[in-house]
């Protein structure tokens, strides 16, 4: 099944909870730096012990994401909720709403980036 398009998600009042997707810290952190170099990173959640990074993406994401190595989960959180706690309990803001490119990762995006990311985590001889 497809994901669905970047354009499927609403913003604003009304708009749909986003969905989570999980993975390891140093993982993710490194996914983080190559969206933010391609203008592609919307908020982005850690939890407090430093072991994993979220990433907000579009709803209907968890329907059909399937990468190893990563999780994703429905949630209650709305991309551009002006909050001052982040929406997953035990959590913080690694990318807050505000300073994000982008209202959600999308999908595609952040599948490649994770791709990329490990394959950068590998060649310096880290394991995932």
């Amino acid at each position: 099944m497809p994901c669905p398009p970047p354009e499927a998600a609403s913003s604003g009042a009304g708009e749909a909870p986003c969905d989570l997707v999980t993975v390891p810290a140093l993982h993710g952190l490194e996914a983080v730096d190559i969206l933010r170099l391609r203008d592609g990173v919307g908020p982005v959640l850690h939890d407090r012990a430093g072991d994993t990074l979220g990433f907000l993406v579009p709803p209907g994401t968890a329907d059909c994401w399937d990468l190893p190595g990563s999780a994703c989960t429905q949630t209650l959180a709305h991309a551009r909720a002006a909050a001052a706690e982040p929406p997953v309990a035990g959590a913080g803001w690694l990318v807050p709403p505000e300073g994000a490119y982008m209202g959600t990762t999308e999908p595609a995006e952040l599948r490649a980036a994770l791709g990329e990311a490990a394959r950068t985590i590998a060649a310096a001889g880290h394991r995932l």
